[in-house]
């Protein structure tokens, strides 16, 4: 039988600043991380939020329950102490000053954050931290430079995330004292953090060393490297980690609510 859908009025408010780049542009990147952007979208209403597309810096984030920060173009190096070199693509002012405020409210209104590829870059660039602006080729594929058909553009390999971590958990596997969990992940990134933030850890690597999530011990604050939304995944497989999400920022509104 199937599930009805939940009334508007429970359903959380998840908060995604929305992508400025226009998908015309002539690098083929920029229309990918947009479709990826509504596949978000998709997937969190699927799960039970209700998304709220954020398009200002000074957006008021009192009634939303939660964020997502999605995948995009590169950070501005400048905002972590380097020059930007020639690998970097679609870098925007605009799009760095949007998805840091969210970010920055609403880690300081308490809200649960949880970062995607870029939203992962970016917080730990507001974190401290700093980034490899182009990773050399290395033991683990992170990009597939020619998709194989039906696999999309995607390099595919599997992390092992710490059991009981915030991560851990949107995959079936939180709680302490819990065993790592296997992911199988859509990989698509030519950055990486390099140094990690001051106040994050680390809590998946892949085999060649690249950190593919990162946490705030002190908050419910996550990031993953790679794509949970990739739609080559199974149906099942995409949206378990944002629904579980969802009920996260459920509960923290609850606890807002009753506090």
């Amino acid at each position: 039988m199937q599930t009805p859908p939940l009334p508007r009025s429970s359903r959380p408010r998840i908060g995604i600043p929305v992508r400025l780049s226009s998908s015309t542009d002539a690098d083929p990147r920029v229309a990918e991380a947009n479709a990826l952007f509504d596949y978000i979208v998709d997937l969190v209403r699927d799960g039970g939020g209700e998304p709220v597309v954020l398009t200002a810096p000074d957006e008021p984030l009192e009634a939303l329950d939660g964020v997502v920060l999605p995948g995009g173009g590169d950070l501005d190096p400048r905002l972590y102490g380097e020059e930007p070199g020639g690998a970097c693509y679609d870098v925007s002012r605009a799009q760095d000053e949007l998805d840091l405020a969210v970010a920055r409210l609403s880690i300081d209104a308490g809200l649960p954050v949880l970062g995607v590829c870029r939203g992962h870059q970016l917080l730990n660039v507001l974190y401290g931290g700093t980034l490899i602006q182009d990773m050399d080729p290395g033991t683990v594929a992170h990009r597939e430079p020619e998709p194989v058909d039906g696999a999309g553009p995607w390099a595919w390999h599997e992390v092992e995330v710490q059991g009981g971590t915030k991560v851990a958990g949107l995959y079936g596997g939180g709680g302490n004292g819990a065993a790592e969990v296997t992911v199988k992940i859509a990989s698509d990134h030519h950055q990486a953090v390099a140094r990690v933030g001051e106040g994050l850890v680390v809590t998946a690597v892949a085999g060649d060393g690249t950190i593919e999530a990162l946490e705030d011990p002190e908050r419910w604050v996550a990031s993953v490297q790679w794509h949970p939304e990739a739609r080559e995944l199974p149906a099942e497989e995409r949206l378990a980690p944002f629904r579980a999400f969802v009920e996260i920022c459920r509960s923290h509104g609850m606890e807002r609510i009753f506090s």
